[in-house]
C-alpha cells in the first residue's frame, strides 16, 4: 500500500510538472508584433469646391451694321462704283504664304459680315503675288492663295456658289516698285464684286 500512494505521490508530481511546463508555454510574453498597417485613404480631390455650373451661353449680338454700309448706300450703285469704293477688305500674306493670319482672319470675317448684309452679292476672290519668283510659280501661289480665303469664307456660312476665284500671279500690282512695302501690298487676295 505504501507502495502505491509513493506511485499516486510520483504520479501527481509528474503530473504537476507538466501542468507546469504547459502553463509556462502559454503564458503571454512580450514580443513585439507588429502594427498593422493602417489602411490607404481614398484619393482626396486637389480641389474639393464643386465645380461651378457652366455659365448660360452668352446672347449673340446683332450683326452691327458695317462702317461703310450705312444707309445702304450701295443699293444705287454700279458695280463699278462698288468696287471703287472697296467694301470688302483685302486679305494680306507673308512671303511665299498662303497661312491666314489674325490680320487675315479678321478681314475675312469683316468681309462675312458685309456678305451677309448683301446676300445678293456674288464676288470674285483674285490671288495676287510680288514680282518675285517665275511668272509661273507665282500664278500658282495666287490661285493657292484665293482658295485658302474662298475655303475659309464657306467655313464662316457664305455660299460657295457666290465665291469665284481666279489667279493673277505678280500680272496687276497694287503697289509699283521692288521695295519691302511694295511686295507686300501685292502678296494679297483681293475681293470684287460681280453680280448683284
Amino acid at each position: 500500500m505504501k507502495m502505491h500512494n509513493v506511485e499516486r505521490t510520483a504520479y501527481r508530481v509528474v503530473l504537476a510538472t507538466v501542468i507546469l511546463v504547459c502553463a509556462s508555454a502559454c503564458v503571454r510574453t512580450n514580443i513585439p508584433v507588429p502594427a498593422a498597417v493602417p489602411p490607404v485613404p481614398p484619393p482626396v480631390d486637389a480641389d474639393p469646391v464643386p465645380p461651378r455650373p457652366a455659365p448660360p451661353p452668352a446672347r449673340i449680338p446683332p450683326l452691327p451694321a458695317p462702317p461703310a454700309l450705312e444707309d445702304d448706300e450701295f443699293s444705287t450703285r454700279t458695280l463699278e462704283e462698288i468696287n471703287r469704293a472697296s467694301p470688302l477688305e483685302p486679305v494680306f500674306f507673308g512671303y511665299d504664304g498662303i497661312e491666314l493670319d489674325t490680320d487675315a482672319l479678321a478681314a475675312i470675317q469683316a468681309n462675312v459680315t458685309t456678305l451677309e448684309w448683301y446676300a445678293n452679292w456674288s464676288i470674285t476672290i483674285e490671288g495676287h503675288c510680288d514680282s518675285r519668283g517665275t511668272p509661273e510659280y507665282n500664278l500658282a501661289l495666287g490661285e493657292r492663295r484665293a482658295l485658302v480665303v474662298r475655303d475659309h469664307l464657306v467655313s464662316l456660312g457664305v455660299d460657295a456658289k457666290r465665291v469665284r476665284t481666279i489667279s493673277y500671279g505678280e500680272e496687276f500690282p497694287f503697289a509699283p516698285g521692288e521695295s519691302e512695302g511694295a511686295w507686300a501690298a501685292n502678296r494679297r487676295a483681293h475681293f470684287v464684286v460681280t453680280a448683284r
